[in-house]
């Protein structure tokens, strides 16, 4: 594979984006890329088909912002992607493994100092941005990361984690493949269509160590039948981490509650915190004991101060920084707050980016003398952190700061709400002098009319559990909610669409309409050889 991106005139330092589902071709790509001295770029492959207008805008973005030379796929998945590298520009070099010449890779050369890999920020609250790591921060990375369980014997693991992902690359792959570990890898869209395949592959292959995100905690007590469960242990399971997005944790508990019987034990159980900034973990929880929560009075919350109140807001402790990590929190004038009290969370570590590739004002904003600005807000208490959400999807209403997950979590339960395809925000109508609280939610399929009741059940689950109540509940269809390449709901691109009204669901897919968008793409990767010219 090295030899081949070499005779194509791939050179050390050169980016090639990778664009293929879960299987062997993405490990000849990224592996093939490293040793030719080239830049890998994991992107994602066009998986919501409904929406491939938007993805092939977001794609062409993407890979002109990474700058790269050359998009590499497989013949499935490139037969889609025309349109994106139309877009990028006539400097990008469409290939398929299949297509690579045969070729002698250079000899290695280089430093630690290098850039390592281009990993694109989640986009949750802007469009993604291109995160520059070098060699040596990906390095120190997995040193963090392999030396957090080194004291397992024999670790090895399962992961259904995208692999274009930080969280599926850098936590596991990568780190697989350092310490020597067995890494089992099921595709993600096997996982969300069957997550009983997560827990019965955690049992087969007796695996240590699986992260995930809340909602798939969250999916497999919704889903999982207890027949799909026959035969199955989860007692090896001893690192069950939960990060990449809100952390709640009352689906903690009916996890435990649920597959406690088939050997899941509640200390397996580790919230954690990171981000692509800085190449992934930054904060882990004591992996020997039960997670950790606190409760915290909602009013002096909405006020800046998180004080024990029993029947307060309760809020998950993501842990302490690992070796060589340290967290403050900042007020808007970046002076350091005492615990208890709310603000941004700074990150110091060995294992942050080197900037935004190509964009030294942003990196600028949120890497000061060392320190990154990571955007969310939190707090310190007995020297662990707890996050409070982004600053930049906070709730303002009457003055006051208010967390989207919890109304986001309050609703999860109503009959017709499809379980994590919420989105809360705060919007000021043109002519008011005050905020409003806006819920969107995608309806389940199954249902067929009643959304007045949907709409009412909604505003009193909200009220009970917040004490506010939203001025507009909206119901979508499902699929509707913009989301990140990673999954993660966009609020304020949905509060722009449904502003705009252009928060529509996605199309139908019909093999009529997927052959047409293989023909537009075989037109538009004609048109980009020809640089364009019809």
């Amino acid at each position: 594979m090295a030899g081949g991106l070499a005779a194509e005139g791939i050179r050390p330092g050169d980016r090639v984006a990778l664009v293929f589902p879960t299987g062997e071709e993405f490990f000849d790509a990224c592996f093939g890329a490293l040793l030719a001295g080239a830049v890998p770029v994991p992107l994602y492959p066009p998986v919501r088909l409904g929406r491939l207008g938007e993805y092939h805008a977001r794609t062409g973005a993407m890979l002109s912002a990474a700058g790269a030379k050359m998009l590499l796929t497989d013949r499935r998945v490139g037969s889609l992607l025309g349109e994106s590298v139309e877009r990028a520009g006539p400097d990008v070099v469409f290939r398929t493994l299949e297509r690579l010449p045969a070729g002698e890779p250079p000899p290695l050369a280089g430093s630690s100092d290098d850039l390592g890999l281009v990993q694109f920020s989640s986009g949750t609250t802007v469009e993604p941005k291109p995160v520059a790591l070098s060699h040596r921060a990906l390095l120190a990375q997995l040193d963090v990361l392999n030396r957090h369980w080194r004291h397992i014997e024999g670790v090895s693991g399962v992961s259904w984690l995208p692999l274009y992902h930080d969280m599926g690359l850098i936590g596991c792959i990568f780190p697989a493949a350092e310490h020597g570990a067995e890494l089992t890898l099921l595709p993600p869209e096997l996982f969300v269509a069957k997550p009983a395949l997560w827990l019965r592959a955690l049992s087969r292959y007796r695996a240590e160590v699986s992260p995930a995100p809340n909602f798939a905690y969250a999916l497999c007590v919704e889903r999982v039948r207890d027949e799909e469960m026959e035969g199955v242990d989860l007692s090896s399971w001893r690192v069950a981490l939960n990060g990449a997005e809100s952390v709640a944790p009352a689906v903690l508990r009916r996890f435990v509650e649920r597959f406690g019987r088939w050997g899941f034990r509640p200390e397996a159980l580790s919230p954690v915190y990171g981000l692509s900034e800085a190449a992934l973990a930054v904060t882990f929880s004591d992996l020997e004991r039960p997670f950790e929560t606190l409760r915290v009075g909602r009013e002096r919350l909405a006020q800046g101060h998180a004080e024990p109140d029993e029947e307060g807001l309760e809020l998950v402790s993501v842990g302490r920084p690992l070796p060589g990590f340290t967290v403050e929190i900042r007020d808007e004038e970046g002076t350091s707050l005492p615990e208890g009290r709310v603000g941004r969370v700074w990150i110091a570590g060995p294992s942050l980016m080197d900037g935004y590739l190509g964009r030294p004002e942003e990196t600028a904003r949120v890497l000061v003398d060392g320190w990154l600005d990571s955007g969310d807000l939190g707090f310190l208490s007995g020297g662990e952190l707890y996050l409070t959400g982004r600053a930049k999807d906070v709730l303002i209403l009457r003055g006051r700061n208010y967390r989207p997950e919890d109304v986001e979590h309050a609703v999860d339960g109503v009959d017709g709400v499809r379980t994590g395809c919420t989105a809360a925000v705060s919007w000021l109508p043109e002519g008011e002098d005050g905020e409003r609280l806006v819920l969107f939610v995608e309806t389940a399929r199954e249902l067929r009319g009643d959304a007045e009741g949907l709409v009412a059940a909604c505003r009193e689950r909200v009220l009970e559990a917040t004490g506010l109540r939203p001025a507009e509940v909206v119901p979508l269809e499902p699929g509707t909610l913009p989301r990140t390449s990673s999954g993660k709901i966009r609020r304020a691109e949905a509060l722009r669409r449904w502003s705009d009204g252009t928060l529509e669901a996605p199309d139908r897919v019909t093999p009529l309409r997927l052959l047409g968008a293989m023909a537009r793409s075989r037109l538009a990767l004609a048109r980009h050889r020809r640089g364009g010219d019809e």
